[in-house]
């Protein structure tokens, strides 16, 4: 199923009006039976104290009426609405500053920064050229700090850790 941008654009508005975080939204199924699954957080979230089940039914309630205005969406669309779970993708710039000091994974579309094309490390920051990010610092597991340019990713998210 190819994304909409149209819905894909509005969902984000859409949600933020409700007082939630856009975080993903995933585009499966087909063109006749879609499937998006669309992840959310609160703005404020800390480990324990994020979505609840209850938000997630609330935000779909409140969705599925604008959804249903579209046209160019089959009919037969399915809305799954989760939180972003304890491997949080981190998808925008912000994320990148917001959970600075965590534990991540990046994954690349080839080999990352000469060593492997998963690496994970406590993330220190992000380069930036203006409003874009250029590179996603890491401190490694061994210690190393390196810089991983952000063309170079396919992936990132928290990596969650037991205790």
């Amino acid at each position: 199923m190819r994304p909409i941008v149209e819905i894909e654009n509005g969902l984000e508005n859409q949600v933020a009006d409700l007082g939630f975080e856009f975080v993903d939204l995933d585009w499966a199924g087909s063109s006749v039976r879609p499937v998006l699954r669309l992840r959310v957080d609160k703005c404020d979230s800390v480990p324990g104290r994020g979505v609840t089940v209850e938000d997630c039914a609330r935000i779909s309630r409140k969705l599925e009426p604008w959804l249903d205005s579209y046209e160019s969406l089959s009919e037969r669309y399915v809305l799954e609405v989760s939180s972003p779970g304890v491997d949080r993708p981190l998808t925008r710039t912000g994320d990148f500053s917001r959970f600075r000091g965590e534990q991540v994974a990046l994954h690349g579309h080839e080999v990352l920064a000469g060593r492997d094309k998963r690496l994970q490390g406590e993330l220190l920051g992000v380069d930036e050229s203006g409003v874009e990010v250029t590179a996603v610092r890491l401190r490694l597991l061994d210690g190393d700090e390196i810089a991983v340019p952000k063309s170079e990713i396919r992936k990132a998210h928290l990596v969650f850790k037991w205790k």
